[in-house]
């Protein structure tokens, strides 16, 4: 199963507000031994949300949403994902308890919540969600995120998501981690021209279709401080032949490297 990350905000896509979603996610997935396949942006527009949302929901990916499930005139991801599953949404029982859980512990006098106040009614719409639904603890402020099927949606803010996701991967998917260990071997390629080593890329891609090529070029302020990490990665036991190669192919072209 192929893994995506929908980060959804206008703050984000301004530069208001940096993304720290893409960071967390790989980190997450990392010391699960999983990997992130794709990842997509999106302002706060409604119709591109669910052109979105009905492309993922069509396919079988994990896909992780994070942001704009709270109750303001600009969080639409809620609704935009009762479009895209032609569900309507419902007050999800566990989330309407979780919520009135939050309102007691924030009133200034607990023992008079009113929960059918215009201000609480708004706050019980963030656990409307489309019907089917599943909800996504929230160890922050007990405010749940949804999931459905295996789409999970969480809240913008990067400390609740993170803790969210994590528990979601804990929960349903904890036989996917540690499948397929991924390895890296790569050289340090000094003053190097890429251009030159892509017909060595090529030749090991080809004669090696078990691995992954890559170069990371770096460049300096000097010709003589740009250099390009060049390797391969993939199952450990199918390093070792494409490293030879590649080590090979660099003294034939005379480079200068260092083992990294």
């Amino acid at each position: 199963m192929a893994i995506g990350l929908i980060i959804i905000g206008d703050e984000i896509m301004s530069g208001k507000r940096s993304d720290q979603h893409f960071p967390n996610v790989v980190q997450i997935l990392k010391e699960r031994g999983l990997g992130l396949d794709w990842a997509r942006y999106v302002g706060d527009e409604p119709e591109r949300i669910v052109s979105v949302l009905r492309e993922t929901f069509s396919g079988s990916d994990i896909v992780f949403c994070c942001g704009g499930i709270g109750s303001t005139p600009d969080d639409h991801t809620r609704q935009c994902a009762s479009i895209a599953l032609g569900k309507p949404l419902e007050l999800h029982p566990e989330a309407r308890i979780k919520i009135i859980e939050r309102m007691v512990e924030t009133a200034k006098d607990p023992s008079r919540v009113d929960v059918d106040s215009p201000d609480n009614v708004r706050r019980l719409k963030m656990g409307e969600y489309p019907a089917g639904s599943r909800i996504i603890p929230n160890p922050v402020n007990r405010i749940p995120g949804f999931s459905y099927g295996t789409h999970y949606f969480v809240p913008g803010f990067p400390q609740m998501a993170k803790a969210m996701i994590s528990w979601a991967l804990d929960t349903y998917h904890r036989p996917l981690f540690h499948q397929t260990e991924y390895a890296e071997k790569s050289v340090v390629v000094y003053g190097a021209v890429e251009a030159k080593m892509t017909p060595l890329m090529e030749k090991i891609e080809a004669l090696c279709p078990a691995v992954r090529v890559f170069s990371l070029p770096h460049m300096g302020n000097t010709r003589l401080s740009n250099y390009v990490e060049m390797g391969v990665k993939g199952k450990p036991e199918n390093l070792e032949q494409p490293f030879r190669m590649l080590i090979a192919g660099l003294d034939e072209i005379g480079a200068k490297y260092q083992l990294n």
